[in-house]
């Protein structure tokens, strides 16, 4: 056991965060995301049991910062024919975002295949027990001043 860590960062997470370097890239998705079908780089999935996508983004921000020094620091995956209309899922995950993202940062959406196109350069995937549709979540690996 380590001290001043969060009880929730599971071993595979911490090995993931630790991994990963600025401009890397993790997945953040919810349970109905094809984890295993839509492979990483290095194919790895983190499962957070018990935690939906919020909390998850929120354990994740407290370890890991966002990039800032590119046209975003997350992006969030649009609802099909939604455009830039956020879901309840997405509303809640801002709250959390926003707060961790560095002067400058942008928060950006991206559509449902582009997000896919776009998996598999990803770092790793963090797999939650998120429940709502499109709750899913790209976040760019910033650096520590």
């Amino acid at each position: 056991m380590l001290k001043g860590i969060d009880p929730r960062v599971t071993p595979d997470l911490m090995d993931v965060l630790m991994r990963m370097g600025h401009g890397d890239e993790l997945l953040v998705v919810d349970s109905n995301y094809p984890a295993f079908a839509v492979p990483t780089r290095p194919g790895r999935v983190v499962d957070l049991p018990g935690l939906n996508v919020v909390e998850a983004l929120g354990l994740i921000t407290s370890l890991m910062p966002l990039d800032g020094f590119t046209e975003y620091g997350a992006l969030w995956m649009q609802r099909d024919g939604a455009g830039d209309q956020p879901d309840p899922v997405h509303r809640a995950a801002f709250e959390v975002l926003a707060p961790a993202l560095p002067e400058g940062a942008a928060l950006r959406s991206i559509e449902r295949q582009a997000f896919y196109a776009h998996a598999p350069r990803a770092f790793a995937c963090v797999r939650s027990t998120e429940n709502r549709a499109f709750g899913c979540f790209i976040l760019r690996m910033g650096v520590v001043f």
